[in-house]
């Protein structure tokens, strides 16, 4: 991660999980509020109007809020809950992951291909190497040790990853340092979480769910 990057993270809010009772920077939770008939509705981009109420992006915990009635005990009234929130929330996750692949795609800022981006590393450091979960494990592990300490983002399949490059699949893909590259990674770390992968975000995962600098107020 970037000295920038290191330094938004410092800054940003913690965040209470209701499941857990444990704080971490915001990027590291999910956002939920109550909508106007009374259910909870998952707020990603955490812009939606009204009390927030926060759960870590972890899937055990978000069952563990469900199973417990934890919504609503935080938000002090009955609530709906869906059934399927858990593989919601997961879903959602994961399609604002690859929106944001997109993106970062679209600003020239990430490349995809074993030979691009085999020549991508080969030129220096990047902000994370992406590789499908369902690749060839040779393929991807060849590639690896190329990314140096940079995050290793395994928690998209090749449809998905192949959806941000506009292509049937993608096993490989590399992002660059800056822009919404830090977005990228904490977003990977969410879907990691949710989708209950412990591996899906090699050395990044853990870093989305510390401690902040700022308390929440």
């Amino acid at each position: 991660m970037t000295r920038a990057g290191r330094s938004r993270r410092r800054e940003e809010p913690e965040r209470r999980c209701i499941a857990t009772g444990e704080s971490a920077c915001a990027s590291g939770l999910i956002r939920f509020v109550v909508g106007p008939d009374g259910t909870v509705v998952p707020d990603l981009a955490a812009r939606l109007p009204g009390r927030g109420i926060w759960v870590s992006a972890r899937r055990d915990s978000l069952e563990q809020a469900v199973r417990r009635r934890l919504f609503a005990r935080a938000a002090r009234q009955p609530v709906q809950v869906p059934e399927d929130l858990p593989d919601m929330v997961a879903d959602l996750a994961a399609r604002r992951l690859v929106h944001l692949i997109a993106m970062a795609r679209k600003a020239g800022q990430a490349v995809a291909g074993h030979d691009k981006v085999r020549e991508r590393l080969r030129r220096g450091p990047v902000a994370a190497l992406l590789q499908a979960r369902d690749g060839s494990e040779r393929g991807r592990a060849k590639l690896r040790p190329m990314a140096g300490d940079a995050p290793v983002i395994t928690c998209l399949t090749a449809s998905e990853l192949g959806l941000a490059f506009g292509r049937d699949h993608v096993i490989h893909a590399a992002l660059d340092a800056g822009g919404i590259s830090d977005r990228v990674i904490a977003e990977a770390g969410r879907v990691a979480g949710l989708r209950n992968i412990m591996t899906g975000v090699d050395e990044g995962r853990a870093d989305a769910g510390r401690p902040c600098g700022r308390p929440d107020r």
